[in-house]
């Protein structure tokens, strides 16, 4: 996966609360075996009128100032619902690479950093700050900088807030490795270990 270090880019506020895999990508669209090609159908509930082709303009995605948005600001248990892993492929398909939340799910968060995506968990009093500073921003839009390296958020303004990530996480995603990736890193040993072995296991 693409590593993850220091990204700068427009935000989307998504101002809802519980957004769940079903509204992330919604079952329909679950018939594909590749990662990619789920963009198009992310929120596609939200994001389409009732012919589900033409975009509705009171969706927050919609709006131009969130146009090509990297950065998806959203509120308390993000990624509730189901466990699929589905909903990180259409948000990284789309083009989003960091998610801030006050909260996300727990299966919906792993998942999220197993496929390249940084979830960022501030504390509700920050994640009120920045939709109130993406909203005075207007059609110009907001951008922010979310640097792994340092652990923190923060824009052009002078907003600075620090977060915590698992190291172990932390440093998958700087490397771009998944845990296949990581044991991979060990093959030698792993062959090694299973020549040694070999022939030692009782026969069933």
């Amino acid at each position: 996966m693409t590593p993850f270090r220091v990204h700068t880019g427009r935000v989307a506020p998504l101002d809802r609360v519980n957004v769940d895999t079903d509204q992330i990508i919604p079952k329909q669209f679950l018939k594909r075996i590749e990662r990619t090609g789920f963009g198009p159908a992310l929120f596609y509930d939200w994001r389409y009128e009732a012919d589900g082709k033409t975009p509705r303009a009171d969706f927050e995605l919609n709006r131009p100032e969130c146009a090509g948005a990297t950065i998806l600001l959203g509120g308390p248990n993000f990624g509730c619902g189901s466990s699929r892993e589905h909903a990180p492929w259409a948000l990284l398909d789309y083009g989003f690479r960091a998610l801030i939340a006050p909260s996300f799910a727990d299966i919906f968060y792993n998942n999220c950093l197993q496929n390249g995506i940084l979830p960022v968990r501030l504390p509700a009093e920050s994640v009120h700050a920045l939709f109130a500073r993406a909203e005075g921003a207007g059609a110009a839009g907001y951008e922010l900088t979310v640097d792994l390296e340092k652990r923190e958020v923060r824009d052009a303004s002078g907003f600075t807030v620090g977060f915590n990530i698992d190291p172990y996480r932390r440093e998958s995603l700087l490397l771009g490795l998944d845990d296949i990736d990581r044991t991979l890193q060990q093959e030698e040993a792993i062959t090694a270990y299973e020549a040694r072995h070999a022939g030692g296991l009782p026969v069933a």
